[in-house]
């Protein structure tokens, strides 16, 4: 067994903590976490016990519930607040993957600007210091999707610096820095410019199914952690004719997050040492419902009972409502639906629920999005209307077109009173005229 990479002895007291999960204070000294490779296969250990990483990417959502769902760790995407995490994670028996944000080109970082890069490494070595003793830490995450709308290679340059950093400061924790979609091409860059790395970190939505065989093709046989999969992303579902993306809904995410976790992660236990979902908690993200597990209100969706069932190897307790379809004027939302301004419209939400609750429904009217962010950037939430819907608590209501005309979206929630819910929503256009013109009726 050959180990990739090796971390200071810890005292035999450490172990013990560890393994009776005690709390933070009783386990001195920082976690020891090391890659090994016996024959082809790579394995994560943390504290000398083998490690498979079952995992979120940190939103608004409870850690004490990911925990409870089967959850191991999770990861940020920077360092702020993270001794407050760190302690949290601690706490309820879960491992972090800290992120160190690191400048993007495409919000106009250069990294042919060596003060620039010399000013980054300083200031990340700061945050390396200060946290790489917490016992909860075991990787350093160096950016995010730093190759997203990015030309520059001299950045795996200085995510090298990053990683070389790191490791003559912390030589307990690995490093790997997470890449946005896969090509062979990027791959083998990252490899020749940032040898340090200890692994790298992949993120794919949609088309995760597609990882194996771009592994194959791409030679690349290295360790790696899917730092990102989920929900088909906004980029990658069909689009109305006026452009807005058709958001699938809550039971076919579900359905969706359970084939590709078969298909993509669990598939490789030679390379893929396990995952972060995204995302645990809610954001707004061309819906605010589009990524999140959780719903604002914090109920948690389909998405939550997967996980918990691929986690924990049986399903939970109580499942959360299963949605069966949603229809605004008797069409769905491949139909590029077209209202009347001011007239009203029939709409109607079916849900069943898997153990038998009783469900209540609430109904939103949301202007559409026109944000064209990238890579997860901060939107704003669309406006609400109020006022347009008539019997909002109900599975099926009447809507009123608003008076002005534009891109708008209904949104159909679900929820079993036992802290689940579902939801779908419907993208409709409003006409100026009282009649389609006929660009719009093709």
């Amino acid at each position: 067994m050959q180990l990739i990479k090796r971390g200071p002895i810890l005292l035999a007291s450490a172990f013990l903590a560890m393994s009776l999960r005690l709390p933070a204070q009783t386990a001195p000294g920082p976690a020891k976490v090391e890659l090994r490779k016996n024959g082809g296969a790579y394995q994560l250990y943390v504290n000398h016990k083998p490690f498979y990483v079952k995992g979120a990417g940190l939103g608004s959502g409870s850690l004490e519930k990911l925990a409870e769902n089967g959850g191991n760790s999770f990861r940020t995407w920077g360092a702020r607040n993270g001794l407050a995490l760190l302690n949290q994670a601690h706490a309820n028996g879960l491992y972090v993957t800290m992120g160190l944000d690191v400048g993007r080109e495409r919000q106009g970082f250069d990294y042919n600007d060596p003060a620039a890069v010399a000013r980054q490494l300083a200031a990340i070595k700061v945050q390396v210091l200060k946290y790489k003793d917490h016992p909860a830490l075991i990787i350093w995450a160096i950016g995010n999707e730093l190759n997203l709308h990015a030309k520059n290679p001299q950045v795996w340059d200085a995510v090298n610096g990053i990683s070389k950093m790191i490791h003559a400061v912390d030589p307990n924790h690995l490093t790997l820095t997470p890449l946005a979609g896969f090509s062979a091409d990027m791959i083998h860059q990252v490899q020749q410019r940032a040898p340090d790395l200890d692994l790298i970190g992949i993120q794919m939505y949609g088309s995760i199914v597609e990882l194996p065989r771009l592994l194959r093709q791409s030679g690349y046989d290295g360790p790696y952690l899917v730092t990102e999969w989920g929900a088909t992303g906004h980029w990658e579902v069909p689009k109305t004719e006026w452009g807005a993306p058709i958001e699938n809904d809550s039971t076919t995410k579900a359905n969706a997050y359970l084939k590709r976790y078969q298909a993509a992660i669990e598939s490789d236990p030679a390379h893929c040492l396990g995952s972060y979902v995204f995302l645990w908690g809610q954001k707004q993200e061309r819906t605010p419902t589009w990524y999140g597990m959780f719903l604002r209100s914090g109920e948690e969706t389909a998405t939550v009972d997967v996980l918990h069932t691929i986690w924990k190897g049986r399903p939970p307790a109580n499942s959360s409502p299963k949605l069966e379809g949603v229809w605004l004027n008797n069409q769905t939302a491949m139909n590029s639906i077209h209202l009347k301004l001011g007239q009203p419209y029939p709409a109607k939400v079916a849900v069943t629920d898997p153990d038998g609750d009783s469900l209540t429904y609430h109904w939103v009217l949301m202007d559409e999005t026109r944000a064209k962010t990238t890579g997860g950037d901060f939107e704003r939430e669309p406006k609400i209307w109020t006022g347009l819907i008539h019997d909002a608590d109900k599975s099926e209501i009447v809507l009123t077109a608003p008076g002005q005309p534009g891109p708008y979206r209904l949104f159909a929630y679900a929820f079993d009173g036992k802290g689940h819910a579902a939801h779908a929503n419907i993208p409709f256009y409003v006409d100026k005229n009282t009649e389609p013109s006929a660009a719009n009726s093709r």
